[in-house]
């Protein structure tokens, strides 16, 4: 063992070890010795060895990869959702709504005004309580015990949801492509992914059953609209997964209903009426803005608790001026009706731009969402760097995936906001990229 690895109990172990790492004689992916290397080298006890590694573990500091052993962590930067920076390329792969379809403030921010609210006061606002009531209750089969909860997003739900159940290297269940939000929040929470496979009807049963003989503590499932593949749980889908989840009443399950009020489709939750730890969110971002940073969640009772606990040393609560604002435009029947219009153009706008591409050879099927998903017939990198050559910026699934291995064949295309020209140029495109990357000629495009 070359490392200067020194101490007799576990927290000396893991202070030298951190201090290797400080020093920079360790960094980022760097395997760490065995546990009974370590134990061998330094003449300690096996146990010794894990606890001092598993102090480091639940400090962020080292991962553990099961057979692949343990490394120090490196925090790399998680793929994001928005424009890519610095980019002359028409930029596709975007994940934003449309900004023409995102209602104007002008007549709820006179609506929103009200007198101030000061510290002790309640911290959602009743008007907007009463309507999110309904809202998150209807349809959903543990209503009865739902308490309401709101804060600055669902990735901000999502990630105090974890937090007040799990702790470091707890296992959690993700969807397989999943959305790059709750990525980055498993991973910087010190959390371990368990993919679960995705097919047209949402997260699959037996995808689930697996993560849950791995032991997960929590599972995170987008009902519909999944991100990136647009696929929604199916009613007989749900009705599966509920009674699996039967069984395992403590396994806290998130549901980021994250379209909503856009969706196409009905919404059919695998939250059980005897499931004890259980959260539904849904933002107002894709349909009142990104900017608009609201979620509500509805969630059992001692989540709700826990959950407000977690708002307490940070934010306390969400702004009421940002919560009066929501309420205006939700109860605002132009605005409803703006809501509904732009959830039906972004699944008409897909529908076609998947015809399109089937048309010029490749078999593409809209979901429901932002975005189209479609598969190809080779990986999609090489796919993206012939788009580029074209002067269109994709995004591949590679991103998106949990399990590596095996390069993606899928990209994630935002088009609703194409014209039609621009529309059927970047399908013509899109054919002409995957026979340039399958080594076919290309001549008929050019020109």
């Amino acid at each position: 063992m070359d490392l200067e690895i020194s101490g007799r109990s576990a927290s000396e172990i893991a202070d030298s070890l951190r201090s290797l790492i400080e020093r920079g004689m360790l960094r980022p992916g760097d395997p760490l010795p065995s546990v009974r290397a370590l134990a061998d080298e330094l003449g300690i006890n096996r146990n010794t060895a894990v606890a001092a590694y598993r102090q480091l573990t639940q400090a962020g500091v080292v991962v553990t990869r099961g057979r692949g052993g343990t490394h120090v962590a490196d925090h790399a930067v998680v793929a994001q959702e928005g424009f890519a920076a610095d980019s002359v390329l028409r930029d596709v792969g975007t994940g934003n709504p449309d900004p023409d379809r995102i209602p104007r403030l002008e007549k709820a921010l006179a609506r929103a005004a009200g007198r101030p609210v000061l510290y002790g006061e309640p911290v959602i606002d009743p008007d907007l309580e009463v309507w999110a009531q309904q809202w998150m209750t209807e349809g959903l089969t543990a209503a009865a015990s739902a308490r309401l909860t709101i804060t600055s997003g669902a990735a901000d739900a999502v990630e105090r949801l974890l937090a007040q159940a799990l702790t470091r290297d707890d296992a959690v269940a993700l969807e397989d492509p999943c959305f790059l939000a709750s990525i980055h929040t498993v991973r910087l929470g010190g959390y371990r992914p368990v993919p679960v496979p995705v097919d047209g009807e949402g997260m699959t049963v037996d995808g689930l059953r697996r993560a849950l003989e791995d032991g997960v503590r929590a599972v995170v499932c987008t009902p519909r609209a999944q991100n990136p593949t647009g696929a929604s749980l199916s009613a007989r889908r749900a009705a599966d997964l509920r009674a699996l989840l039967r069984d395992h009443p403590y396994v806290l399950v998130i549901e980021d209903d994250h379209f909503s009020m856009l969706s196409r489709r009905p919404y059919h939750s695998l939250i059980g009426p005897e499931h004890r730890r259980w959260a539904l969110v849904r933002s107002v971002s894709k349909f009142l803005g990104p900017d608009m940073c609201l979620a509500v969640t509805a969630s059992d009772p001692e989540t709700a608790d826990r959950l407000a606990m977690r708002l307490t040393p940070g934010t306390t609560w969400v702004s009421h001026l940002l919560q009066r604002l929501v309420h205006a435009q939700v109860t605002d029947a132009a605005t409803v009706a703006a809501i509904e219009d732009a959830g039906e153009h972004y699944a008409v706008r897909n529908a076609a731009f998947a015809e399109r591409l089937t048309a010029h050879g490749i078999p593409a099927e809209a979901g429901d969402g932002l975005n189209l998903w479609v598969s190809l017939p080779t990986p999609a990198r090489s796919v993206s760097e012939q788009l580029m050559r074209r002067g269109w910026l994709a995004r591949t699934g590679d991103e998106f995936v949990l399990a590596v291995g095996t390069p993606s064949r899928q990209l994630r295309l935002t088009v609703h906001d194409l014209e039609d020209d621009d529309a059927e140029q970047l399908a013509a495109d899109l054919a002409a990229a995957v026979r340039a990357a399958r080594g076919r000629p290309v001549l008929a495009e050019v020109g």
